[in-house]
């Protein structure tokens, strides 16, 4: 049975993407990008890249998702997926058909958010629905300067940030904050596909408590033990405005090494665990019981094979957790 009281809640739809990732009381699976072992330093090769979003994709699982590190920050550690995440989602918008395609995160206050709602809209549409679009205010100091931005204020540039690009969804709309100001007789072009950009907040973003439950579309954390996890699920959801029987989704990230033993017991390792896959199945189900509605797994520090373990995955694990309307 569901935990937090949220059996009989539900989710506003959004857009394809969105709608197919997150649906009350379910755990959907999804990867993120690079999907490669790299752990001799932070940049990864990138080989097979497209293959294997397209391998994933076939295999069921429900997203891919790309991260935003403008800049490869000795002290960060991890280049990311190294191309800018607007580019690669719209060479991955033609080519793919299904999966979802989302950023985790975009660190809004290192870009304009004219350019931030003109690019997700257009992904959006060149994908069919596809984009979510989580968002963050940053957590590498380093980069703002190089930027001409002041690291310490980040928090109101990311609300002024949120605020302008979802004044963009509307048609002519007249607005004004720091980023600029149109007085309702020109547009920004496209709109969103269904009307809207899906963003969910990662973390708190420098806000008061709640602020995303109430102004974000959902919300982005990292692991935690089942019970502290637990209990910010709950006082997420406790924040969300409205209707009694209205809710958002949340999401986590997880770093996994699979083990070819499926009885392997965890070991810990950076914001994850290596173990068999019996324990992987297990914990995804605790997350799915406290109401967590999806997991981005995070291979970098995979020992076998890329592709095998998807696969592998694929057959031993997505069929516990195979989101509806989203098939291989």
């Amino acid at each position: 049975m569901p935990a937090l009281n949220e059996s009989t809640k539900t989710f506003a739809p959004i857009n394809r993407g969105y709608n197919q990732v997150f649906q009350p009381n379910r755990l959907s699976i999804g990867v993120i990008a690079p999907l490669e072992s790299y752990t001799s330093g932070p940049v990864p090769t990138m080989e097979r890249h497209l293959e294997r979003v397209r391998l994933a994709e076939k295999a069921g699982f429900s997203a891919v998702w790309l991260r935003d590190v403008p800049f490869n920050v000795p002290s960060f550690g991890d280049a990311g997926q190294v191309f800018d995440p607007f580019v690669y989602l719209g060479f991955l918008a033609g080519q793919t058909e299904r999966i979802a395609l989302g950023v985790a995160s975009l660190i809004l206050p290192l870009r304009h958010p004219a350019h931030v709602a003109k690019a997700a809209a257009s992904v959006d549409q060149l994908s069919g629905g596809r984009l979510i679009l989580g968002i963050a205010s940053g957590d590498r100091p380093e980069e703002y300067p190089a930027l001409n931005e002041t690291y310490a204020n980040r928090g109101q540039r990311f609300r002024d940030s949120f605020e302008y690009i979802r004044r963009m969804a509307d048609s002519a709309p007249a607005f004004e904050n720091r980023y600029g100001q149109t007085n309702g007789e020109m547009d920004l072009l496209p709109k969103p596909a269904a009307g809207k950009i899906p963003m969910l907040i990662t973390g708190g973003s420098q806000q008061e408590p709640q602020w995303g439950a109430r102004n974000s579309d959902g919300l982005i954390t990292y692991p935690r033990n089942i019970d502290d996890q637990a209990n910010a699920v709950r006082s997420w959801r406790d924040g969300i405005p409205g209707k009694t029987e209205a809710s958002k989704p949340v999401m986590q990230s997880l770093y996994i090494d699979v083990l070819a033993d499926p009885d392997a017991p965890p070991q810990p390792i950076h914001l994850g665990f290596r173990s068999g896959i019996k324990f992987l199945k297990t914990y995804l189900k605790s997350l799915e019981e406290i109401g967590v509605n999806h997991v981005a797994l995070n291979l970098r520090f995979n020992q076998a094979d890329t592709e095998q373990t998807i696969l592998y995955l694929a057959e031993d694990l997505l069929p516990e957790f195979a989101a509806q309307g989203h098939k291989p």
